[in-house]
């Protein structure tokens, strides 16, 4: 799926692809100005914040670098019949923006089509799992102290500036659940200086940092921070952990009374990992990731015009003489081998009108789209879904 983000964080970070994620530290600029507002602006932001119910910890406030309490800026929407429901009081938290804020929104492509559609666009790319955070502070308000994530991250400016440091790790590829707590910093600073709009950062696992307006007076700042979770070999271990269960000799306890047989256990490990390859794990994870939310096809409502795929990765499509398999989200489709152009198309990961794809690709097109959406391999594309494209991702055909 071709995105103007992906290109654009590539050409800032002078990247050929998404084998450079984790190496190094890398810092550029957006050469696409009219990109930045088009995926987010703050007051995008606050309009997410106002029209939907979030908790904590998925929308936080801080101030003078405490988190503040959500009764503060919560407030109950009680329906005429007594129905309680916590929105965000927005009368408060202008407040709170005014005196100075940083805000925080945990996965802004749940709640936001533009945001769905670029994590989507990055998962096709990375081929791992991505989630995006958006980070608004106000005036001269602090951002979190020094701390590392457990992930690679890749950090793009949207509005106003903040002062950044990054410093080394101070734990290789330190984990979310590791053998070492790793809480103290390194000492070596890789660079230190103001995020302006249009700058991209890539910041490695386990390398500390830190953002912050204080002392800057008068101003916003916007940026996303796109979080790719890479596979590790731990990763491998417990895929195998969970295949050793189809063989006996795993599946008996462990003999403490007695002189256990280790040689037959050690053995049958060692088959068990010649069998099951990292690379054959990796793309077992692409295919057995579980389907994503839609909005589900309902005939009653209207005819099925416009579809998308909207698997988290590119399903995979195997040609076998007069047949061609669709392998994706634990799912396997078979067609016959004539659908394939109108495969390759539907499956693309850009929108299709499927009134123009007959026009490419044959009548059956819409045939072959009526499938995948029963399969949920494609989704309806709503007006609204269809918004998180525009001007980002082209039509397929065009």
């Amino acid at each position: 799926m071709e995105h103007r983000l992906i290109n654009a964080i590539e050409t800032a970070l002078g990247w050929s692809g998404a084998e450079e994620l984790g190496k190094s530290f890398a810092r550029g600029s957006l050469d696409d100005p009219a990109l930045l507002s088009r995926l987010l602006t703050p007051n995008r932001l606050l309009d997410i914040a106002m029209r939907r119910s979030l908790h904590r910890p998925q929308f936080r406030c801080f101030q003078n670098g405490v988190e503040v309490h959500p009764a503060v800026y919560y407030t109950d929407s009680v329906s005429p019949r007594g129905q309680s429901i916590p929105m965000v009081n927005m009368r408060s938290l202008g407040n709170l923006l005014r005196e100075g804020a940083t805000l925080i929104l945990d996965q802004a492509n749940v709640f936001d089509p533009t945001m769905e559609v670029a994590c989507r666009a990055l998962q096709w790319w990375s081929h791992e799992r991505v989630q995006v955070n958006a980070y608004l502070t106000t005036n001269d308000a602090a951002g979190f102290p020094l701390h590392w994530d457990d992930h690679d991250v890749v950090i793009v400016q949207l509005a106003g500036e903040k002062e950044w440091e990054v410093r080394a790790a101070s734990r290789k590829v330190p984990m979310y659940r590791d053998s070492d707590p790793n809480n103290t910093p390194s000492d070596e600073i890789i660079w230190s200086g103001v995020m302006r709009t249009g700058n991209v950062m890539h910041i490695p696992r386990g390398h500390w940092h830190q953002a912050t307006r204080t002392g800057s007076g008068s101003g916003k700042s916007l940026h996303v921070t796109f979080g790719i979770t890479k596979r590790t070999g731990a990763s491998w271990l417990a895929w195998l952990a969970d295949w050793s269960r189809e063989h006996e000799i795993f599946r008996h306890d462990l003999d403490r009374w007695h002189v256990p047989d280790n040689a037959s256990l050690t053995e049958a490990a060692t088959t068990l990992l010649g069998e099951r390859s990292p690379a054959a794990y990796l793309a077992a994870y692409e295919q057995e990731t579980t389907l994503p939310r839609h909005v589900p096809f309902l005939g009653t409502l209207g005819p099925l015009d416009s579809v998308v795929c909207t698997t988290h990765f590119p399903p995979r499509i195997q040609e076998s003489g007069e047949a061609v398999d669709v392998l994706t989200s634990g799912k396997k489709v078979t067609l016959a081998a004539k659908a394939l152009p109108a495969l390759r198309l539907l499956l693309s990961g850009r929108p299709v009108v499927l009134e123009q794809a007959a026009a490419l690709v044959g009548a059956e097109v819409a045939e072959v789209a009526e499938i995948l959406v029963e399969e949920e391999l494609c989704a309806v594309l709503t007006p609204e879904l269809s918004s998180g494209y525009t001007g980002l991702v082209t039509n397929a055909g065009s």
